[in-house]
């Protein structure tokens, strides 16, 4: 079960951030904080895995400067600007796991808790497009040679065996838009330019067995 706690200075988005989590009661539990009380409290009575920040016109540095010292958890931030947000979550890449537009679909964002919950950094199309025309920052990007988790060792495995996102998603109980970030995940570690190439690579390193 994934806890998550949801901050936002806004009563309606709150109540539809809410009403995400509650679509989701199997994988995903609400906790809730002292009433009132400044983020970094609730986060620290809380403990929760991750943190759903609708972030507003709010920067994300003070945000962060005041999470730091508390307890540890994954930030998955909502922005009316992703773009400017991504660049932001560079330098704090340690607390910011997920960036993605505040009119995210609910499917969106369970995907990226579940996905930052696995290790793996979430960027929606709106954030990565805007980013990569001048290039996502490399603090944010998975950097190639860096050891493969054993989730992503058993979705190599099924690579190997041929299988497409969806039946990857299935077998291990997980969400599509999951296995996707595992593969790109994969792909960026071995440095591969396509499945088959990371199939390949993993072979030739001993990560599947031939």
């Amino acid at each position: 079960m994934i806890t998550v706690l949801v901050a936002a200075r806004d009563p309606a988005a709150r109540a539809r951030l809410e009403g995400v989590l509650a679509g989701d009661r199997g994988r995903l539990r609400l906790v809730a904080g002292p009433s009132g009380a400044p983020l970094a409290r609730q986060v620290a009575a809380t403990q929760p895995d991750v943190v759903l920040l609708d972030l507003a016109d709010a920067r994300i540095a003070p945000i962060v400067a005041a999470l730091r010292d508390g307890a540890r958890a994954a930030l998955v931030v909502l922005a009316d600007a992703p773009a400017r947000a991504l660049r932001e979550a560079a330098a704090s890449r340690d607390l910011i796991r997920a960036v993605l537009p505040r009119d995210a679909t609910a499917a969106e964002i369970r995907a990226a808790i579940e996905a930052v919950v696995a290790g793996l950094v979430a960027l929606h199309p709106d954030a990565l497009d805007a980013a990569t025309a001048t290039r996502l920052p490399a603090a944010v990007r998975v950097a190639p040679d860096q050891p493969l988790t054993d989730r992503e060792m058993e979705v190599l495995g099924m690579m190997a065996d041929g299988l497409g996102n969806k039946i990857i998603a299935a077998r291990l109980g997980i969400s599509t838009h999951t296995a996707k970030f595992h593969v790109a995940s994969i792909m960026a570690k071995l440095g591969a330019g396509s499945r088959t190439e990371a199939v390949a690579i993993g072979m030739r390193r001993g990560l599947v067995a031939i």
